[in-house]
């Protein structure tokens, strides 16, 4: 069986017990990993604290800019398997995971695979929360694939990559957000006749603090997603960076409108009215933010050296 990298990014002490569970849920693997990266965003203090608890654990620091692409670049240069699968640290992997992955990975076409992200509210989910908008907390949300099927990106909680995808085309690059979608665009541009495959059975779970279950994050989260698809559409063209969201904003979401109008029209439950005026909104500000991000991505581009298609 391919042998697996497993690399965790992890800045904070405050997340301390979500790391502790991550890492025991990667150590209790029915396929042992070939193993465990747990990469310290610039934070040395917790950087000993891991190398004292995880004696079995492969940790090193973040080589390169603060944030979460720099943190899984470094995790990609220590890392030694034929695939290396990225795990938040506030996730914990089902018992099948890395079996689940390496059995897609038969598939010679298959360059990347990621599973279900399900979430774990920890402070029980809002009613007025919509299925839809679970990208807000970093999960598998309504419109996503129900079996097995390729897809144009994956999600950064529960995803993984064959090593030669890195030698070939180089690793993450942005540090703005949507990094892991930049990236699985660019490996469908090159290799347009592979693969990047949704498998839910390869699944997650995500623990929700309740601190995000509330509106304050969810039109925060909505409009800087907006941003990021505006750095991602102008690096990588729009016709790419904003496919699969002409599907989901003509379909998926007026449909879940559709679908919470009725909740109350006909079961008289007032949260399917909440969800409704809830994607209405998020869509709304995820546009604004969109269209915000439009204005200033080219001083931005300058002052990172990106550069467009």
């Amino acid at each position: 069986m391919i042998n697996v990298s497993v690399v965790v990014c992890t800045y904070t002490e405050s997340r301390w017990d979500y790391l502790e569970t991550a890492a025991g849920s990667l150590q209790r693997q029915n396929t042992r990993p070939l193993e465990i990266i747990v990469v310290v965003d610039h934070n040395p203090k917790l950087m000993e604290r891991v190398q004292a608890n995880f004696p079995d654990i492969v940790v090193v620091e973040n080589q390169q800019e603060r944030g979460l692409s720099g943190a899984r670049n470094s995790g990609i240069a220590a890392a030694q398997g034929a695939v290396i699968a990225f795990l938040d640290d506030d996730a914990i992997a089902t018992p099948d995971w890395i079996e689940q992955l390496c059995v897609a990975y038969s598939d010679s076409n298959v360059v990347g695979v990621g599973g279900m992200i399900e979430p774990f509210w920890q402070g029980g989910r809002p009613a007025w929360f919509p299925t839809e908008f679970d990208w807000v907390v970093g999960c598998t949300y309504r419109g996503m694939p129900e079996t097995a099927a390729p897809v144009r990106n994956l999600i950064g909680a529960n995803m993984s990559f064959r090593r030669k995808v890195f030698d070939e085309l180089g690793t993450f690059r942005l540090g703005y957000g949507c990094d892991e979608t930049d990236f699985c665009i660019r490996v469908r541009q090159r290799w347009p006749e592979k693969v990047l495959l949704y498998r839910p059975a390869a699944k997650v779970i995500h623990q929700v603090p309740a601190s995000r279950a509330n509106w304050g994050y969810f039109r925060s989260r909505c409009y800087f997603e907006g941003g990021s698809k505006a750095v991602v559409s102008w690096l990588v063209g729009a016709q790419d960076g904003l496919s699969s969201e002409r599907a989901y904003t003509f379909r998926t979401l007026p449909l879940g409108i559709i679908r919470g109008l009725k909740d109350t029209l006909l079961k008289r439950r007032q949260a399917g009215l909440e969800r409704a005026g809830a994607i209405i909104a998020g869509l709304a500000i995820t546009t604004s933010g969109y269209l915000m991000g439009k204005l200033f991505v080219r001083e931005a581009a300058r002052h990172r050296g990106w550069k467009a298609v």
